[in-house]
């Protein structure tokens, strides 16, 4: 796992929409951490650190510290209200978490080794059933993204999740069957869009 990112943060005693707006006039972004039998918190975080964190991505399943008036929280982003025209944080839901828990998190599938793939070389797709995929795993260990390797692929194969490494303690959460991430398909000619405009059609029909 990456290097915790911590985010400076100060206590909010007061909840509400209005106490919320004064809250960021001061350039501050509300938020609230519940979560291990604790009664909920009311923070103020610092929009530019909090931006800051949004930015790069995967912020939802990204673990972090916050340091309320010197003392540290670590949490998981649960919950990112936005501003409908700004498209700014205006409050986050954020979970307590301890070593020992398990945390339901959404990863990202990476494709790697296209070109080491026959079925690719000779014209094939590749035809991405999941770009994301929810696991759960102790949140020291939730992978920046599940890799799938394409090498010696043919044409016709079907990538299923036991085949993808998750790491140690991460499983995916539909657990009744081994799910398909993606397959290798032939390459489509003329006639089979064709076929399948005139299906498409046939079906609007009825």
């Amino acid at each position: 796992m990456a290097e915790v990112v911590e985010i400076p943060a100060t206590a909010r005693p007061r909840a509400g929409k209005g106490a919320a707006r004064a809250v960021r006039r001061q350039g501050k972004i509300p938020a609230v951490i519940y979560g291990e039998k604790q009664e909920p918190e009311t923070i103020a975080l610092d929009a530019n650190e909090l931006w800051k964190v949004v930015q790069k991505g995967r912020f939802l399943s990204t673990v972090l510290d916050i340091n309320v008036d010197g003392q540290k929280r670590r949490v998981l982003p649960r919950e990112v209200q936005l501003d409908p025209v700004k498209d700014l944080p205006l409050h986050v839901d954020f979970q307590r978490v301890g070593a020992s828990d398990y945390v339901r998190v959404v990863v990202p599938v990476r494709f790697i080794n296209e070109g080491a793939s026959p079925g690719l070389k000779r014209g094939g797709v590749l035809n991405v059933v999941r770009h994301e995929v929810e696991v759960t795993c102790p949140p020291d260990r939730i992978p920046e993204a599940l890799i799938v390797d394409l090498t010696g692929l043919e044409i016709g194969r079907s990538i299923h999740i036991s085949a993808v490494p998750l790491g140690e303690g991460v499983r995916p959460t539909i657990t009744n069957r081994d799910f398909t991430v993606a397959t290798i398909a032939g390459k489509k000619t003329d006639e089979d869009r064709a076929a399948e405009a005139a299906e498409g059609a046939e079906a609007e029909k009825k």
